[in-house]
């Protein structure tokens, strides 16, 4: 009796702390892209950075903070939103690829977000095909 006393004591704590981490997990915000992959397509190096905009809308219930954008390359720049976005709101990461130096041809660059939500991790890829001046 005592054993199974135990058990059912066990599971009914492992039980709640699950229900209670879904419910945790339902009032996170969530970040929903337009798109996550941007084409540049074929430009100069004469042309100058080439920059895009990826749109995003926080689907979730709470409130969104990006914790951090990184590109795979000191060449892409990524600059996003330092204050948080609401529900329902949206917002944008505006991301900028300077291929000036750099050797021509094709290229693709990860940036990986960092935010506050259940995935906690996204990423957005541009590419592109630069030639020589």
């Amino acid at each position: 009796m005592k054993q199974f006393l135990t058990l059912f004591l066990s599971f009914l704590v492992i039980a709640t702390s699950s229900m209670m981490a879904q419910a945790k997990d339902e009032n996170k915000p969530e970040m929903t892209f337009e798109k996550t992959e941007h084409d540049f397509g074929s430009f100069k190096e004469s042309d100058g950075p080439m920059t895009c905009v990826f749109k995003f809308t926080n689907t979730g219930k709470g409130m969104l903070v990006i914790h951090q954008a990184i590109a795979t390359c000191g060449c892409t720049v990524p600059i996003y939103p330092k204050e948080p976005i609401k529900p329902g709101e949206s917002g944008e990461i505006k991301v900028t690829y300077n291929g000036k130096g750099r050797r021509a041809g094709e290229f693709e660059k990860n940036i990986t977000i960092r935010a506050n939500t259940k995935a906690q991790i996204y990423r957005l890829k541009v590419k592109g095909s630069m030639i020589a001046k």
